[in-house]
């Protein structure tokens, strides 16, 4: 046991003052009064904020590490080691577009890794099943359409949860049911649709938005487009990329004033560049480079991200000016909710896993717990009391 005092505490809903966590083994055993805590061992955090750890279901790589190039349990713990210094506790390894093989290779990857690196909550194909009108930064010869063989490969991945982000007006409502069927978390994006065709497909099973405003069809007077529909359907998630280059801050604002706030979750997109990546590097054969903490391809493309959660979590509310409850859960309960983990992430409450961030009064990270166990890089402890 280890009891955690000396800082506030959000529990993903509410903020605590002059309260301790109590942590036994990989689990939160109690929040109590501090007058209240139990004797034994225990750590004064010496003030900031502590709150549940960021979950991000869109990472690509990170720490110089593209997921598609290195998909084994050796290139998503590297991933996860980078992005867990920004306070991300849990996380997608993220698929762009590739050949068959490299999807098999991916699944197969993030299935070992499961059972190595702890932060490893599923995986997230975005594509191959896109729209080649709206590809972005997908390699066009690598689109293709979804076949039931594709559908076999999906259901059966067996490594946690399966976020597959496809076009509606690709993919017939009838396999997005059978995808769903078999939960699969189905996102919308990299379309054109119409609000008609992503409201067919939500209705079919679909959850969630894609990078909510980028390459998907934008709102018009007489045709809500695919942006209208994520923010007209209530229960639908949405994934943003609040980073100040994918999508004016306005329009976040906007975003957030027309829909619940318990349905956003915040995303990084993030490419090797991010935590600590080179600021330049090849994707399928084409050059990708940074400026001005923009990734972009030759030809102007936008490709990804140099985010960090703890960078979204700050633009949320600096810049957005967004609650800090609500951009905390956004970069933490939401997510674990649409994961369909909400019963152990994404609050610090008993019997929920101690996976947790420790936060300065700047909202920069100070340390990260992943059940139990502190940063791993061991900058602060090499482990919590107890846990071995």
């Amino acid at each position: 046991m280890i009891v955690l005092t000396g800082a506030r505490i959000f529990d993903g809903e509410r903020f605590f003052d002059d309260h301790a966590v109590v942590v036994e083994g990989d689990r939160v055993a109690a929040i109590l009064p501090y007058s209240e805590r139990p004797h034994g061992p225990a750590r004064d955090l010496g003030g900031g904020l502590l709150a549940p750890g960021y979950i991000d279901v869109q990472v690509n790589g990170g720490g110089g590490v593209l997921f598609n190039e290195d998909p084994t349990p050796e290139g998503i713990a590297r991933i996860a080691a980078a992005h867990r210094k920004h306070g991300t506790v849990g996380l997608l390894p993220t698929l762009v577009t590739d050949a068959p093989q490299v999807m098999a290779a991916a699944i197969a990857g993030t299935r070992e890794a499961r059972q190595l690196t702890p932060a490893t909550l599923g995986i997230h194909l975005e594509g191959p099943f896109l729209d080649p009108a709206r590809k972005g930064a997908h390699e066009l010869r690598h689109i293709r359409d979804l076949k039931p063989g594709d559908i076999a490969t999906i259901v059966e991945a067996n490594c946690g949860a399966v976020m597959l982000t496809l076009a509606p007006n690709r993919v017939d409502a009838a396999s997005i049911a059978e995808l769903a069927r078999h939960g699969v978390l189905i996102s919308l994006g990299h379309s054109s649709a119409s609000y008609a065709e992503a409201r067919a497909a939500v209705k079919a099973g679909a959850h969630a938005f894609t990078h909510l405003f980028n390459a998907m069809s934008a709102p018009a007077g007489r045709e809500p487009g695919m942006v209208g529909a994520a923010l007209d359907l209530d229960e639908a998630f949405v994934g943003i990329i609040a980073d100040g280059h994918h999508v004016h801050e306005a329009n976040l604002r906007i975003t957030f004033a027309a829909k619940r706030h318990d349905r956003f979750m915040l995303i990084t997109d993030a490419m090797p560049p991010a935590a600590g990546g080179p600021d330049q590097f090849d994707l399928q054969g084409r050059r990708v480079t940074c400026a001005d903490g923009c990734l972009r391809l030759d030809d102007g493309t936008l490709a990804g991200s140099v985010l960090t959660m703890d960078e979204a979590v700050r633009y949320a509310v600096n810049v957005v000016r967004l609650p800090l409850a609500d951009a905390l859960a956004m970069a933490s309960r939401v997510p674990a909710t649409f994961l369909r983990r909400d019963a152990e992430l994404g609050r610090i409450a008993p019997g929920y896993l101690a996976s947790l961030v420790h936060l300065d009064d700047e909202l920069r990270v100070l340390e990260t717990w992943i059940e139990g166990r502190p940063t791993a890089d061991g900058s602060k402890r090499d482990e919590l009391a107890g846990n071995t």
